[in-house]
């Protein structure tokens, strides 16, 4: 069984959000749902887990992050073209969110850009021909 990670958000709106989410192409997963959480499912292994604030602190005792002001982490979804990156972009930006709040990269073999969900999380969203990629320099070994 391949791994699969769920990314936990805590969610000022959980129905906002939860339609932030299907807007920009997740599918919500009723059988994880309640008033408290949206499981929202971008592919068989990738899952959003939108929490209500009351429901996020019972995993952990430290106190959440105001994604709007401060970063702890940056996600990235792959896309299967360019064409997609933006299509992505542009529906998270039609459902309320911020399209690139960071600099777009763009290089012959990758292109990306990135979003800010209604919280204030970002999300990057990349395109890469790993066939064009440039060769990995060889490791040095000690």
């Amino acid at each position: 069984m391949p791994k699969m990670i769920f990314v936990n958000l805590p969610v000022t709106d959980l129905k906002r959000a939860t339609a932030f989410y299907e807007a920009i192409g997740a599918i919500k997963n009723p059988q994880f749902c309640d008033d408290t959480a949206s499981c929202m499912v971008f592919s068989e292994t990738i899952f959003a887990m939108l929490l209500t604030h009351d429901k996020f602190r019972q995993f952990t005792p430290k106190p959440i992050a105001d994604a709007k002001t401060s970063n702890q982490v940056l996600f990235c979804l792959s896309a299967d073209s360019r064409s997609e990156v933006d299509d992505i972009v542009g529906k998270a930006e039609a459902a309320g969110g911020v399209a690139d709040p960071s600099p777009k990269d763009e290089y012959s073999f990758m292109y990306g850009r990135s979003f800010e969900d209604l919280d204030g999380h970002m999300w990057g969203v990349n395109w890469m021909d790993l066939a064009a990629a440039p060769p990995q320099p060889e490791m040095a070994t000690a």
